[in-house]
C-alpha cells in the first residue's frame, strides 16, 4: 500500500466558507447524512464499476489540517481566530458507509454514504468525488475494453498518455480493478502489489545496426521472456521473418520464445498473417500481442475480423477513459439533524434527472435464487424491513405503472461499514481479491445489461415508503 499523505486542503474554497458559516450560527455539529453517487453519464454505459475506496478511506483516516494550512487559510483573511482553532483539532468522528470496490453500481444509488456532524460531512465532498469519481470512471472503461476482449488477456499500457501522474498510478489500479491483468506502470505495481509487464519499444531495434541483431541482443538478455516488437520496419516482410529466425535460435538453446507484438499496422491483417507464419515455423504457442490506441470499440470490431491477437496492450483511451471523460458522481444532502430529529432532505430542479432522494437510505441487489442473477436493485429506507419468505412488490419509480412481484429471491445490502465513529472498521481488501469479486459481479449480471451498443436498462427502484416521502416533499403527497 501506499504511503499515507494528507488531503485536507484538496477542497473547493466552498466547503470551507459553509463549514466557517456553519460554526458561527452553531450548526456544526448537526448530525448530517450525504450520499455519494452518479447520475446516467453516456447511453452507452448502463452500470459502472466502483473503485476508489482504499484511497478515499485513507484520506479520512488522515483528516488534519496541519500548520501551514491554518498558516495559509489566515492569510486569506475570511476566517476567525476561533474558527481556526477549531480546525486545528479538526478530525473525522462520523459513519462512513460504502460499496466495496468491485460492486456493479447503478445511477442514482448511493456508492458511498456519510453520516457525521455537518461540517466533517461537508469537507469530504470534494476529495471524496475526486478520488471516487475518478477511479470509478476509469474501472468502467477498463471492464468495457475487458469484455470486449473475451477470452483474451488484456494489459494496461497507459502511464505515458494520463493526465497527470496521479491520473496514471491510480487509473492503472482502477484499470486492475476492471479486470486488467497486468501494467506496465512500475511505480503503481510496487505500490498497490500489481504485476508488472513490459517488453521494448521500436527506439531498442533502432539502436542496433539492423532489426535481426536488435532481436538477438534482447533475445540474450531476456531468453526465457522474449517478446519482439516486429513493426519498425516492415513487419511481414523483416520483422516477422526476423523475430522466427530468433526463435529458432533460442529454441536451440533450450528456451521458448513469448511471442511478438504489432503496434501499428492493420491489426486483424497483420495478425492473422503473423499467426500464419509464426504456425508455420513451429511456434505455435507463441503469443500476439496488439497495442496502438485501442479501446472497446476497436478491439471488438478487430475480433469480429478474425485478429488472430492474444493480448492486447490498451493506453490512451483507457487511461483517460477518452470518449467519457468523467463520471457525473455528485454528493448531495439527504438528511439533517433538526431538534434532535433526522428530518430528510431533497434537492429539487427543473431537470427531473437532478431531483435527489431524500433520507436515511440503504440499498439492496435482488437476486434470482435458482440462477443466481441479479434481478434489479432496490433503494429503501433504512429503517424499513424486509422478510424474503414474503413476494417483494417492485415499481419503475418514474413509470409507476411498470411493475413485478418478485417470488425465490435473495437480498444483499450492497452498503457496508466503512468508518464508525471516526475508526476504519472496514479490511481494505488486496487487488486480486478485489479483481475476483469485480469478475463475480459481473456474472451475476444478464448478457443484455452488458451489450456494448444500447445496453437493456437495469432496474433501480425506490420502495414504495421511499416513493411515497419523496412525492410527499415534492408536492405530489
Amino acid at each position: 500500500m501506499e504511503p499515507p499523505r494528507n488531503l485536507t486542503m484538496m477542497t473547493d474554497l466552498y466547503q470551507l466558507t459553509m463549514m466557517y458559516g456553519y460554526f458561527r450560527h452553531g450548526m456544526g455539529e448537526n448530525l448530517a447524512v450525504f450520499d455519494l453517487f452518479y447520475r446516467r453519464a453516456d447511453e452507452e454505459i448502463s452500470h459502472a464499476v466502483a473503485a476508489g475506496l482504499e484511497q478515499a478511506a485513507a484520506f479520512v483516516q488522515n483528516l488534519r489540517f496541519e500548520t501551514s494550512d491554518l498558516d495559509y487559510l489566515r492569510s486569506l483573511r475570511m476566517f476567525d481566530e476561533d474558527f481556526l482553532a477549531y480546525l486545528a483539532n479538526f478530525r473525522f468522528t462520523g459513519d462512513l458507509n460504502a460499496v466495496p470496490e468491485g460492486t456493479l453500481v447503478f445511477p442514482g444509488e448511493p456508492i458511498v454514504q456519510v453520516i457525521a456532524p455537518l461540517t466533517q460531512a461537508q469537507l469530504l465532498e470534494t476529495a471524496l468525488l475526486n478520488i471516487i469519481n475518478h477511479q470509478t470512471l476509469i474501472a468502467t472503461k477498463a471492464s468495457r475494453v475487458v469484455q470486449a476482449a473475451g477470452e483474451d488477456r488484456v494489459l494496461e499500457f497507459g502511464l505515458r498518455r494520463a493526465q497527470g501522474p496521479d491520473a496514471g498510478i491510480y487509473g492503472t489500479r482502477a484499470s486492475l480493478i476492471g479486470g486488467c491483468e497486468a501494467t506496465s506502470n512500475v511505480l503503481s505495481a510496487k505500490l498497490f502489489n500489481l504485476p508488472v509487464r513490459g517488453t521494448h519499444a521500436h527506439s531498442w531495434v533502432m539502436s542496433f545496426p539492423s532489426e535481426l541483431e536488435a532481436f538477438r541482443a534482447y533475445a540474450e538478455v531476456f531468453p526465457d521472456a522474449c517478446l519482439l516488437l516486429v513493426d519498425t520496419y516492415d513487419t511481414l516482410k523483416r520483422g516477422v521473418p526476423n523475430a522466427i529466425t530468433v526463435f529458432k535460435e533460442l529454441r536451440e538453446r533450450g528456451h521458448e520464445p513469448l511471442g511478438i507484438r504489432l503496434d501499428s499496422g492493420d491489426m486483424a491483417y497483420l495478425s492473422r498473417k503473423s499467426r500464419e507464419m509464426l504456425d508455420a515455423a513451429g511456434f505455435q504457442n507463441a503469443q500476439i500481442c496488439a497495442s496502438s490506441d485501442l479501446d472497446e470499440e476497436i478491439i471488438w470490431d478487430l475480433k469480429a475480423q478474425g485478429a488472430a491477437v492474444d493480448i492486447w496492450g490498451v493506453g490512451t483511451r483507457m487511461i483517460t477513459s477518452q470518449n467519457m471523460p468523467a463520471l457525473g458522481g455528485v454528493y448531495k444532502l439527504a438528511a439533517e439533524e433538526v431538534g434532535g430529529v433526522m428530518a430528510p432532505r431533497i434537492k429539487i430542479s427543473e431537470n427531473p434527472a437532478k431531483v435527489t432522494n431524500p433520507g436515511v437510505k440503504k440499498v439492496y441487489r435482488v437476486y434470482d435464487k435458482e440462477t443466481g442473477r441479479s434481478l434489479a436493485d432496490l433503494i429503501a429506507l433504512a429503517d424499513e424491513i424486509y422478510d424474503e419468505r414474503e413476494p417483494l412488490h417492485l415499481f419503475d419509480p418514474e413509470n409507476t405503472w411498470k411493475r413485478m412481484a418478485v417470488t425465490n429471491y435473495t437480498l444483499r445490502p450492497l452498503l457496508v461499514p466503512v468508518f464508525k465513529g471516526g475508526a476504519l472498521v472496514y479490511t481494505l481488501p488486496p487487488i486480486e481479491e478485489i479483481q475476483r469479486y469485480a469478475k463475480r459481479e459481473l456474472e451475476t449480471l444478464w448478457p443484455e445489461y452488458k451489450r456494448l451498443h444500447k445496453p437493456h436498462l437495469y432496474k433501480v427502484d425506490l420502495s414504495r415508503p421511499l416513493w411515497d416521502l419523496k412525492q410527499s416533499m415534492l408536492g405530489n403527497g
